[in-house]
């Protein structure tokens, strides 16, 4: 196989989310497909072009794994899993500044840690489509189609935080079908049932 091959295969793969159980016998099934293809005398070039775009080729596999939408219990789980890992790192650098009587380590660590946890939250999901708390309870963050989350996607969902509407936003999680927030439904993301 030729790099090409193995860049548009591997492209293919990245748009998997790293929890798809089918990963490897994706990745067999296309290079077998396309060797055939160029034994048969096909021109590699031709062969990629005719599979077609990466992104649709991904989710076409993946329309063949179902995305069972979870509970709004079990993503608020999820949620309290995560905060309390904050917690657990800025109680302490913010019992520190405090016993030292430094207010602006104080709030250096409350605003510091926020941003820190933001940006942790916005990077897991994107990268892993699944923070450590998702992880624990078996969840994932997915595209409508079921493929992985870009980084402005993650941003998006991350937004609420941002603009003080978080609580809005969570509301629409108990009132539609797939247990969507506002910011999901806008970023056109979902939270599913991750299978191992």
């Amino acid at each position: 196989m030729t790099t090409s091959t193995e860049h548009y295969i591997q492209q293919v793969l990245d748009l998997l989310p790293p929890t798809t159980p089918t990963r490897a016998q994706i990745a067999i099934e296309l290079r077998g497909h396309i060797a055939e293809r160029i034994a048969g005398g096909q021109d590699e070039s031709e062969v990629l072009r005719q599979l077609g775009d990466p992104r649709t080729l991904a989710e076409s596999y993946l329309s063949a794994v179902p995305l069972v939408p979870v509970s709004f219990w079990r993503r608020a789980a999820a949620k309290a899993i995560d905060v309390m890992l904050l917690l657990a790192v800025i109680v302490p650098a913010a019992c520190l500044a405090w016993y030292y009587e430094r207010p602006w380590l104080l709030l250096g660590a409350l605003v510091g840690g926020s941003l820190m946890f933001a940006l942790y939250v916005i990077v897991a999901e994107a990268h892993a489509g699944e923070t450590i708390g998702k992880h624990v309870m078996r969840l994932r963050v997915v595209r409508e189609s079921g493929a992985r989350i870009s980084i402005g996607q993650s941003i998006v969902r991350q937004l609420p935080m941002f603009l003080q509407v978080f609580w809005i936003d969570v509301m629409f999680a108990l009132f539609t079908e797939k247990h969507q927030r506002a910011f999901e439904l806008l970023s056109k993301t979902r939270v599913v049932a991750a299978s191992r």
